[in-house]
């Protein structure tokens, strides 16, 4: 009978049941499988024609999906990999114990690689492609707290130093050191992508699957069976952005993508699914999104007990333990998993009456077993027309013994003993003496030794090392200045946007003959709130089936074109997964030595807000490439109100290292900073990448002043001087984005009204102000008997007289960055508190950003000084019909 049948659950004959069974097996005998599964079908449509509400399941047993005579044999050596394994163990374990007894607070993860060892073993030696001037190779994303494993095999490998090894989570000691987890920025020709903030790197991973196929399909790059293989844990797919695109991968038929998800049961506190089974729930939701499913739960020992559970007895009874039992298993005897295990049945202790109880203690898990593993990455791998994930039980911190193994509290395990180290040297055959041990030395086999040798040759045979990062990509050549000369002229009087002038360019960038082919726009589900529709049909939006369908618009200019070479990424509403398609793109220099450019336009408040820590990866990923945060602006955004406003982006971008911010007001403003942009980042190689803010307010276009370029790129410049001849009262207003309008209003007032002569400074860039007035601070400290550097600001304002105001659209912090580098007090106005639909002007109005709170703010400064009385402040009060029992904007 068949393991699955259970005779006592299906309350009929016995001997009725078997021959059931037996016709099917003729069926697929004879008929194979295909026909099967068609008669399978019918009886299920014909089960419901009778009114049978048939149970719903998306899990197959808790079983191996491939059964050991299906499974591919093993290819390599096992005792030499074995061996190789042990002493990366080792190392691995050694690393972090070392470290720890320098400094108990250096932390560092001994038992997630623990767990993940024979996962990662088999990859490596098998297939994790490297990257060559033939082949792109495979892209793999390693589990972050695994990391001391893949130091530790890179040291066997002859990549990394004993030094380096020595001093790892030491990164600023001599001879350098190694970072806790995968970092490109600190680890630049070692680690290609930041794993250990948990949920990004599944989400990514899928996304650059995704962009693999998109250079495929527009000619970039050659079609290639390459592999993204992306290694995560089973506590991790809490994280929403972990399964939050896998209906994307299975819907564009990624079958480039494999996930292997490390099942040991445990989060960092306790068990992941204490009360249920985690690998259960996982398969329901990939099979369910039409994911290739690979169960990888038991290791060879197991085989002989499922070849003779003819009725299905032990399939049923491993289904029906919660994870809470399971994992309970790893740190009993062999006695407790006869009783609990196989003592819920007479039948099944009969099973295992010939094995003693260390035989069953000792039973491994099929995340442990080479031969398993190997199969299911076979499996896998040659798999066509679906995404794959692989659900691999293992233990967490195997091989830890009785202090770790298995244990809620082994995540968090830095430290063993002596007799903990001694056990652990014993159990993996590590050449290291009684004497030795107290010291945990690192151990590398001789040059010559069959371990060496064995290792490099297969690294050699697939392609060379990985994880290694290397910088493939050509510079740019031209400097297009005939491409952004038109943003310089102006507008001629015609009121258009700055987020449509962005569009203008980008139009004249996508026909350019060098850069047009790798210009990426990215905009999720925007584009016509942007003004984009016009580059559907220009360039067409991306479809890897093309389109299928007539759209509704099709008899219009500017109908929805989907193809299969389309340039365009429109996403869909996630802003999470645009910004995995702009790091795809921002890579893809160093990924596949491809200079694409992506353009990622959004609405500005869903951007740093909703999805900084992608952003931070992006900057530790050396990414390049444009952001544009589209209808910015706290005030500028009518209408649309609370949650739409931003006010807050411009200050959200300061952590970021790699980030250039910009908030400029008009068209040759962004024309100036996107050439320069262009050159940093493609023709110099710099590793950075830009933040833009674009609004959607239409105003006359000026022309460009002459000599403004360098102003416009540190920050600041003089835009409009004031006209008056012999003043007695000055100021010096800054505006950005569009409250420079009202800024430039103001010194008409003030001129016309109060005989204040003002100066109006566009401040494109408050955070490239501070970051050169902090560098110069720094500079000064370190060099207190050497001429003082001036911060940029400073030298702006040298010789300008008068009161500093300063007006934006974000918080009054914002501009408060620099006021430390300014001759004189600098009085902020911005947008502090919740947002409000309403129109522009009445919005200005409220959060006392406007010309009139812009020239009240002048007159103040002016009274402070005693260069006004305050009788002239209040009647501006009344002449400005200021409401003085206005609510204050920040709390209402």
């Amino acid at each position: 009978m068949d393991r699955d049948t259970d005779v006592n659950v299906l309350g009929m004959d016995p001997q009725e049941v078997q021959e059931w069974v037996e016709s099917f097996n003729e069926v697929v005998r004879e008929e194979g499988q295909e026909s099967a599964i068609n008669l399978l079908d019918r009886l299920r449509a014909h089960a419901q024609s009778l009114g049978i509400a048939l149970p719903f399941t998306a899990n197959t047993p808790y079983l191996n999906t491939i059964s050991a005579e299906k499974q591919a044999i093993f290819p390599g050596d096992q005792e030499i990999e074995r061996r190789i394994k042990s002493l990366v163990r080792w190392n691995a374990l050694a690393m972090v114990v070392r470290a720890n007894r320098v400094d108990h607070s250096i932390g560092g993860h001994i038992s997630t690689y623990a767990s993940a060892a024979t996962l990662f073993e088999v990859g490596f030696n098998h297939f994790f492609r490297g990257r060559t001037e033939e082949f792109e190779g495979d892209t793999v994303y390693l589990q972050g707290h695994a990391s001391p494993g893949v130091y530790s095999r890179a040291f066997l490998e002859g990549r990394l130093s004993m030094k380096q090894l020595e001093n790892f989570r030491r990164e600023l000691r001599e001879g350098g050191g190694l970072s806790s987890y995968p970092h490109p920025w600190l680890m630049p020709d070692f680690w290609e992508y930041p794993t250990v903030s948990m949920g990004l790197s599944p989400l990514m991973a899928i996304y650059q699957a995704r962009f693999n196929r998109y250079l495929e399909d527009r000619s970039l790059k050659p079609r290639t069976d390459a592999k993204v293989w992306a290694f995560l844990g089973d506590g991790e797919t809490d994280e929403p952005e972990t399964l939050g695109a896998i209906t994307l991968a299975s819907r564009e038929n990624l079958d480039n993508i494999i996930f292997v998800i490390n099942c040991n049961l445990q989060r960092l506190d306790g068990p992941v699914r204490g009360n249920g089974k985690i690998v259960q729930e996982l398969e329901a939701a990939f099979r369910g999104a039409g994911w290739n499913c690979i169960k990888v739960l038991w290791g060879s020992d197991w085989d002989p007990l499922f070849e003779r559970d003819t009725e299905g007895l032990l399939a049923k009874r491993l289904g029906e333990m919660v994870d809470g039992e399971t994992q309970k298993l790893s740190v009993e005897s062999g006695a407790y998993v006869r009783e609990h295990v196989f003592g819920a049945d007479p039948r099944l202790l009969k099973m295992v009456e010939d094995l003693p109880d260390e035989a069953l203690r000792t039973m491994r898990q099929g995340g442990h077993d080479p031969r398993k593993v190997y199969a299911a990455y076979k499996a896998a791998s040659d798999h066509k027309g679906s995404p794959t994930v692989i659900l691999a039980r293992t233990i967490k911190g195997y091989g830890l013994g009785e202090s770790g193994e298995g244990r809620n509290i082994t995540h968090q395990q830095k430290k063993l003993n002596e007799e903990e180290l001694r056990e652990f040297r014993s159990r993996f055959g590590i050449p290291i003496s009684d004497e030795q041990l107290a010291e945990t030395p690192f151990y590398l086999p001789p040059e010559d030794s069959r371990e060496i040798q064995y290792l490099r040759a297969r690294r050699q045979a697939l392609g060379g090392y990985v994880p290694s990062r290397k910088v493939r990509s050509k510079p740019l050549v031209a400097d297009h200045d005939a491409l952004f000369r038109e943003f310089h002229t102006g507008s001629e009087g015609r009121e258009v946007s700055t987020t449509m002038a962005f569009v203008g360019m980008l139009r004249q960038m996508l026909r350019d003959p060098e850069i047009g082919k790798v210009v990426v726009p990215i905009v999720p589900d925007e584009a016509r709130t942007f003004g984009m529709e016009s580059l559907f049909r220009q360039v067409g939006i991306y479809s890897s089936r093309g389109q299928l369908y007539e759209p509704v618009d099709v008899h219009t200019l500017l109908y929805y074109k989907e193809a299969k070479d389309g340039q365009i990424l429109e996403e869909g509403i996630t802003e999470a997964g645009s910004m995995a398609s702009f790091i795809a793109a921002g890579s893809a220099y160093a990924t596949h030595g491809i200079n694409t450019i992506p353009f990622f336009i959004y609405y500005s408040m869903f951007g740093l807000q909703r999805i900084s820590d992608f952003i931070w990866a992006a900057a530790d990923m050396r990414c390049r490439g444009f952001m544009l945060g589209g209808t910015a602006g706290r005030t500028t955004l009518a209408g649309e109100g609370l949650q739409h406003q931003d006010g807050n982006s411009h200050i959200l971008a300061l952590p970021i290292p790699t980030m250039r911010a910009y908030d400029p007001a008009f068209a040759y403003e962004i024309a100036v900073i996107i050439q320069d942009g262009i050159r940093r980042m493609y023709k110099n190689g710099e590793n950075i990448f830009y933040y833009i803010t674009v609004m959607n307010e239409p105003y006359a276009m000026p022309a460009m002043p002459a000599g403004v370029e360098d102003g416009i790129l540190k920050g600041m410049y003089k835009f409009r001087a004031s006209e008056m001849k012999k003043p007695k009262l000055r100021a010096q207003l800054f505006g950005s984005g569009a409250i420079l309008r009202e800024t430039l209003k103001a010194q008409e007032i003030l001129g016309e009204k109060y005989g204040v002569s003002a100066d109006v400074w566009s401040v494109t860039s408050y955070k490239a102000l501070y970051t050169d007035g902090i560098d110069a601070e720094r500079w000064n400290l370190l060099h207190s008997g050497e001429k003082p550097r001036l911060p940029y600001v400073t030298q702006c304002l040298a010789d300008a007289d008068g009161v500093l105001v300063a007006a934006s659209d974000y918080l009054k912090a914002l501009p408060n960055l620099i006021s430390r580098w300014t001759p004189r007090r600098l009085a902020s106005l911005g947008t502090d508190g919740f947002g409000r639909s309403e129109s522009r002007a009445a919005l200005r109005d409220f959060f006392e950003v406007d010309a009139r709170f812009i020239t009240l703010a002048t007159l103040y400064e002016l009274f402070r000084e005693g260069k006004i009385e305050s009788a002239v402040v209040q009647k501006a009060v009344k002449d400005l019909e200021i409401n003085l029992d206005k609510p204050n904007p920040l709390f209402s």
